[in-house]
């Protein structure tokens, strides 16, 4: 299998596209859209910094336009490797992820790579498509889907796994896999039921029914829908406002927060509220509690360091 025991040149190129992304990503860079990011084709996740104001907010990038980000094997390992590097990434508090291609956020599956895997690579691929996608889940800070363009497939797996969707009007969104005679392998069968309840859910993964982002927000599986704009860009401009309404309050807070839902979700509610409970716990002894409190008496905006 690639990932472990596959091709060894194309799994260290994707490693090195990956360990420069990161590096790279250090460098700050403005709000305004696809043109700040490199070029580079041999990367296909980019990872870049905000400045200024926007300090803070992370924009991740998929840039693999021949097959609409298609979620292929250099793909999948450039994600596990980005997620794993942002759990210690201590100047995030908040990740956008969207496409720099334009209409389409991600296609899914890449089912020309998929064609030629045999089914004991696919059955070792799938999981490790599972973790990738799923790596956002448990990053310890805020994620928001920004849907510019089409989520079909593993590609609505991957905005499932974020916290918050962010959507354009006109996008077309759908779990499609029962057409291909498979089911989603990503986490949809798990949390779409979540979002819209198992009846909606059923019907959407039963007909592999594609639905837009006007529906979408009406069903609850998008925050938001925005009508799309000249640039192609409205649900990230949108997400990025909301990334500015997260990026004051306290990190520590906001993490701990997402802890306590995300935990609370899968449990009865007493136990529930014992996360709940713990979690709070967590936020007493930091120093950003103690200049909430200051900050109130002195009739100012607080300063929060994520301590």
């Amino acid at each position: 299998m690639f990932l472990s025991n596959g091709p060894k040149i194309l799994k260290k190129h994707c490693l090195a596209s990956v360990l420069s992304v990161v590096g790279n990503g250090m460098q700050g860079m403005t709000s305004e859209g696809p043109q700040n990011f490199s070029s580079n084709t041999s990367t296909v996740v980019k990872l870049h910094h905000l400045e200024g104001d926007d300090e803070g907010i992370a924009v991740l990038g998929l840039n693999r336009p021949e097959v609409k980000n298609a979620l292929g094997r250099c793909l999948v390992h450039q994600l596990e490797e980005i997620t794993r590097a942002l759990e210690f990434a201590k100047q995030v508090r908040i990740l956008i992820v969207r496409s720099m291609v334009p209409d389409i956020f991600c296609a899914g599956a890449d089912l020309k790579e998929r064609a030629k895997q045999s089914q004991d690579e696919l059955k070792q691929f799938i999981p490790r498509l599972r973790s990738s996608v799923w790596g956002f889940a448990s990053l310890p800070f805020p994620v928001i889907a920004a849907l510019d363009g089409a989520a079909l497939g593993g590609g609505l797996e991957l905005a499932l796994s974020c916290d918050l969707r962010v959507a354009a009007e006109t996008v077309k969104l759908g779990l499609v896999e029962t057409g291909l005679a498979i089911i989603p392998g990503a986490g949809g069968t798990q949390k779409l039921p979540r979002l819209v309840g198992p009846a909606k859910a059923k019907e959407l993964i039963f007909t592999a029914k594609v639905i837009d982002g006007i529906e979408a927000e009406r069903i609850g599986l998008v925050n938001y829908s925005v009508p799309q704009n000249d640039n192609h860009d409205a649900a990230y401009q949108r997400s990025l406002e909301l990334a500015r309404e997260i990026l004051p309050n306290g990190p520590v807070a906001v993490h701990m927060a997402k802890l306590a839902i995300d935990k609370g979700l899968e449990v009865d509610l007493e136990s529930g509220l014992a996360f709940e409970e713990a979690y709070y716990a967590q936020t007493i002894p930091t120093k950003d509690r103690i200049e909430g409190l200051m900050a109130f008496k002195e009739k100012r905006k607080p300063v929060y360091k994520g301590e």
